[in-house]
């Protein structure tokens, strides 16, 4: 919990007037303060930050929260990581497609980057 300089709680109206207040001077769009739980959630994940630690900082109190949180994120990995081997198992590259003696290189050859 935050405090406001008295010990009180902090008003959450007060917070979020702040924020958007904030926001306008930097030219920035409006968002929610809560908006950033879900960019904390987003680049801890994208950081390779295991969901379940994800949860613990966030204070959820199931994994499948955080991981709906993070779905969007998660889908977007997936993609990435599919292309990642997709690229992989493609085989050589250009620059690596002749063998040292300037043969053909053997059919199992996969790039290495």
């Amino acid at each position: 919990m935050f405090t406001a300089a008295q010990g009180r709680p902090i008003d959450p109206t007060n917070l979020t007037r702040a924020l958007a207040t904030l926001l306008r001077k930097v030219g920035l769009r409006r968002i929610r303060f809560h908006d950033l739980r879900h960019s904390t959630a987003t680049l801890l994940l994208e950081q390779g930050v295991e969901l379940v630690v994800i949860k613990e900082l966030l204070g959820h109190a199931q994994v499948g929260v955080t991981a709906t949180v993070c779905a969007h994120v998660r889908l977007r990995l997936q993609r990435q990581a599919i292309d990642t081997l997709s690229t992989a198992l493609d085989g050589p590259t250009v620059a690596t497609t002749v063998s040292a003696d300037g043969g053909e290189p053997p059919p199992c050859v996969a790039a290495v980057r």
